[in-house]
């Protein structure tokens, strides 16, 4: 049986026990639906070969060397992953149409007596639902702003914690946004599309949703268009605070940088294009010796804010500034307190 997905939001609804993306891996790695498993009825090279033969030899040839690889993973995911699933589990299985690739493996699964259904359309199918939602207006979009070290991305997830609709895209695309923001491998561009498009399904558009100030990338990953085109309009909420104080909160919120100095050393080093040697020298001697509350103010101060001033000489959009005297956890928590006040009653 194969359902028909119309919204994001149906997929949660149908509450499947396991949702089986039977697709190659690198399928999978570039972008597959909420929660899925990677369970390839056919991998990389496989799914290459079968390929080659349905265009070299003959349709009939490759259909029944995939049935043999098919049905030798198959096995292998039974005796496996699947082993333990008892006789009420539920699965939905999908390929990248909805053909084949998961109308074999769900035929196997359904002889055995689990109730597997398949996505019409299957990958593409709610491939085409993310990008309509990522094409569709946003609603009332706040850019939470202030210069590097302000503790914009705390903030965020404090005014989230309070209720206030809030989308974080440097979570979503597992990057702190700058040159030092790094936090591992990043996902790639339809997967990161996919996550924000399942974040703006559950906005309400009656109510103003929070977004931290970026550039139209997050590392790697672009902000759509339309989203692009709601933060570059919208109002502005500004935190103000010290150089001191903000070269206190980066030292403590990179902890995990100033962990690695060759990583560290090899930041600073991309900086070249736009200070000094002997600037850049002194950065590095500065990441040397651990003093990185002084490397932080300087970079602040020499690099980062100079580049915000400029940017924001460029935007006319109304600005609310909020200053903070210290960043630490209580004053922080309070701020958001008043914030959060602040946006409910801009309705």
């Amino acid at each position: 049986m194969a359902i028909t997905l119309t919204t994001l939001q149906d997929l949660a609804a149908h509450r499947f026990d396991d949702v089986i993306d039977v697709r190659a891996p690198s399928e999978f790695v570039d972008d597959h639906l909420p929660g899925a498993i990677s369970l390839p009825v056919l991998d990389d090279e496989e799914r290459a070969r079968v390929g080659t033969v349905y265009k070299q030899v003959a349709p009939f040839s490759a259909r029944k060397i995939g049935a043999a690889l098919v049905s030798r993973n198959a096995a292998r995911h039974l005796e496996g992953p699947l082993a333990d699933k008892p006789g009420d589990w539920r699965p939905l299985v999908y390929c990248w149409r909805g053909g084949q690739r998961s109308g074999s493996f769900a035929t196997i699964l359904s002889q055995i007596g689990w109730r597997v259904e398949t996505i019409v359309g299957g990958y593409k199918a709610w491939r085409g639902l993310v990008l309509d939602q990522l094409k569709a207006e946003v609603g009332r979009v706040i850019v939470l702003d202030g210069n590097t070290g302000s503790a914009k991305t705390e903030m965020l997830h404090l005014l989230a914690a309070r209720g206030v609709q809030v989308i974080d895209m440097e979570g979503l695309a597992n990057h702190r946004g700058s040159l030092f923001g790094a936090q591992g491998a990043q996902p790639s561009q339809r997967l990161f599309e996919g996550r924000l498009a399942q974040v703006l399904a559950t906005l309400d558009p009656s109510r103003p949703v929070v977004v931290e100030a970026e550039s139209s990338k997050v590392g790697q990953c672009r902000v759509p268009a339309m989203l692009w085109k709601a933060m570059c309009a919208a109002p502005r909420v500004e935190i103000v605070a010290s150089v001191a104080e903000r070269a206190r909160y980066l030292a403590r919120a990179y902890a995990d940088v100033t962990a690695d100095p060759s990583r560290l050393m090899a930041t600073i080093d991309l900086l070249r294009p736009f200070h000094p040697a002997d600037r850049i020298a002194e950065w590095q001697a500065m990441a040397g010796a651990g003093a990185f509350e002084a490397l932080a103010g300087q970079l602040v101060a020499l690099h980062y804010d100079p580049r915000y001033l400029k940017h924001r000489a460029r935007s006319d959009r109304p600005r609310r500034r909020v200053e903070i005297a210290r960043l630490d956890p209580e004053t922080l928590a309070a701020a958001a307190d008043r914030l959060a006040d602040i946006l409910r009653s801009d309705r």
